[in-house]
């Protein structure tokens, strides 16, 4: 590879980095292409699985401010840019490693901090966006029902009070009738 072919590749790689909202470092060993395609398609729109050299990885990790990473960068190396819901891909990955045991995720990247396999696993485990947000919507609107019975509840008493004052008065005006 020329040196202005390592200069564009690793300013590609960098802009893909600062590009991205996370990123998930996986070793790739043994998988065939079609199996590469498929993980491809699994992770969607919102990411890019891109195979690169170490070296070239590591170079543009520190051109685009990445710390903690460089000790991932063994071996066969491919890295999942995520610019979308990091849920979802790190969901499709890890879904993808457990039905191809040659894909093994060595860790991540995201908001400034490295990842670690755990790390990257316990968000894989997380709900989706719109799941969480159904969750809060929920339990806002619970919150708000049990606050409107609250605010209710001072006038229905007062009726109910009302009421039976009112029966009372009935009644012992009838009594006093007889």
């Amino acid at each position: 590879m020329a040196k202005a072919e390592k200069a564009t590749a690793v300013a590609d790689i960098a802009e893909k980095f600062k590009e991205a909202t996370a990123t998930v470092v996986t070793e790739y060993r043994g998988l065939t292409v079609t199996n590469l395609a498929e993980l491809r398609r699994s992770l969607g729109d919102g990411a890019t699985y891109t195979v690169a050299k170490n070296t070239l990885v590591k170079r543009a990790a520190a051109e685009a401010g990445i710390e903690g990473l460089d000790d991932l960068f063994a071996g066969p190396t491919a890295i999942a840019f995520i610019n979308g819901e990091p849920v979802d891909a790190a969901k499709a990955i890890k879904k993808f490693a457990k039905d191809n045991k040659a894909l093994v995720v060595k860790g991540g990247y995201m908001d400034g901090k490295a990842l670690s396999v755990d790390e990257v696993n316990r968000i894989a485990d997380l709900e989706s966006r719109e799941v969480l947000l159904s969750k809060l919507a929920g339990a806002l609107k619970a919150k708000q029902s049990q606050a409107a019975a609250l605010f209710v509840a001072p006038a229905s008493q007062i009726a109910r009070l009302a009421a039976a004052l009112q029966e009372k008065k009935a009644g012992s005006e009838n009594t006093d009738a007889a």
